[in-house]
């Protein structure tokens, strides 16, 4: 009896692994027993996966006396120090010779370097980075490559079958397997806009960038984080959906940075209270808060207390979800909103807008170099060029300006007002990580 059941087990793994098209042949047999086995699917996937190395150069000192040629000559000291770290990546274009992944990986990085299954190497171009969703994408010259199809990862389940491809610790590519855990993961404050594939397949240092495939060998994500509270794989990593990553891989190729355009509205999650209060028990969504004045959401119509519910006939179950969905779409495109005001669904379209945006060098000489870009959320530096003028300043992408001289500013139009009043500004102050601090200009 227990011998049959063994039997039905194997025969229900059989049907799991080996009934895709894309396993050409049929697994060995032991016994007169068939194996599973991935091993046909990956042999056509793991080419398409690489090997990352960044190398990023710092000056080692900043103090005055070690600066100092002659001191050190006498100690010894080097002046740049260089850093190294190693990651994974996907190739998802052939003939391009485009790869993705992690902007962690080689954030910063004065050199990048990519390594093929076959042991080829190539020094590799950075095409564009988006740090918000912690995307990179690179090209390298080569031939003979093999690239990665995208699923489409809204059609994923959780109980998926998922293998995840990568280069953990430097020991070379290997391959873990799991299931889908979780969907939609979110407000894990890992980045800054975060929608994740939660899996169980183990994900360790190294695996940043590599591939999270299904059993038919397309890509489903992009392995970017785990959860570990001891510091060790719990079986808890995350992934980038394979949606996202192709929405931010076109913007980087088109314009080499993700441009984000603005919908106009403050928003938040309709929570159970706020659902029974609407009488709308059941339902999910985000409420509207506030609309601004002259945004694509005023003229399209939408009010305060409005509950969206979809995008382009898409579900939404959340504010992130909202955010997440409007912050991949392109500035000018038309976009099909449902939302539920006063009980009746209605459908309204919205034309997204740019947000405003001014280079640094039109306000100031100390901010040459960098490019400000205004949104609901403030004043942000949305791109700053190695060595400018602002950059000498301190100025990095991703900063959040918040006031000058120690007066609060909250739009573009103060931030140059307030810096048209002081000749010499003393101070601009920032948010980064969180923190605020205080960037002391020059005379």
């Amino acid at each position: 009896m227990y011998k049959h059941k063994y039997h039905s087990l194997w025969l229900v793994l059989v049907i799991l692994f080996i009934g895709q098209p894309s396993c050409a042949e049929l697994p060995a047999r032991v016994g007169g027993q068939i194996l599973p086995s991935l091993a046909p699917m990956l042999e056509k996937a793991m080419p398409a996966v690489v090997n990352i190395s960044s190398t990023t150069r710092t000056r080692a000192f900043n103090n005055p006396l070690l600066n100092d040629p002659f001191f050190r000559h006498f100690f010894d000291i080097p002046k740049e120090q260089e850093k190294q770290s190693r990651g994974s990546g996907v190739i998802i274009n052939a003939s391009k010779g485009y790869v993705i992944t992690n902007h962690h990986v080689i954030e910063k990085a004065d050199e990048i370097s990519v390594m093929l299954l076959d042991g080829r190497q190539f020094n590799a171009k950075l095409i564009g980075e988006d740090p918000e969703t912690d995307v990179a994408l690179l090209k390298i010259s080569a031939d003979n490559l093999t690239a990665l199809s995208l699923a489409d990862s809204d059609k994923l389940r959780v109980g998926d079958f998922v293998v995840a491809i990568g280069n953990p610790f430097g020991l070379g590519q290997t391959v873990t397997s799991g299931i889908i855990s979780g969907l939609q993961r979110s407000g894990l404050g890992i980045e800054g806009y975060e929608n994740f594939i939660q899996t169980d397949a183990s994900i360790n240092p190294g695996n940043s960038g590599g591939a999270l495939i299904d059993l038919r060998g397309e890509l489903v994500g992009i392995n970017t984080a785990i959860l570990a509270p001891s510091g060790g794989n719990v079986g808890i990593g995350f992934a980038i959906p394979s949606n996202m990553v192709q929405q931010v891989a076109q913007h980087l190729t088109d314009f080499g940075e993700v441009r984000r355009g603005v919908l106009g509205v403050q928003i938040q999650d309709l929570t159970t209270d706020l659902a029974a209060a609407f009488g709308l028990s059941g339902k999910k969504g985000a409420v509207v808060v506030a609309v601004e004045p002259n945004s694509p959401a005023k003229k399209a119509g939408l009010r305060s207390s409005d509950i969206i519910t979809a995008i382009n006939n898409k579900a939404v179950n959340s504010a992130t979800a909202v955010r997440n969905r409007i912050g991949l779409l392109r500035i000018g495109e038309r976009v099909k909103i449902t939302l539920i005001r006063k009980g009746r669904t209605r459908h309204l379209y919205v034309v997204i807008a740019d947000s405003k945006r001014v280079e640094g060098s039109e306000i100031s000489v100390y901010l040459e170099g960098a490019v400000l870009k205004e949104s609901s959320d403030g004043i942000k530096v949305s791109k700053v060029t190695r060595n400018s003028n602002a950059w000498q300043i301190g100025l990095r992408r991703g900063d959040k300006l918040v006031g000058i001289n120690r007066k609060e500013v909250n739009d573009l139009d103060e931030f140059k007002q307030r810096f048209s009043w002081y000749k010499t500004p003393r101070s601009i102050q920032i948010l980064r990580d969180g923190k605020i601090s205080s960037i002391w200009l020059k005379k």
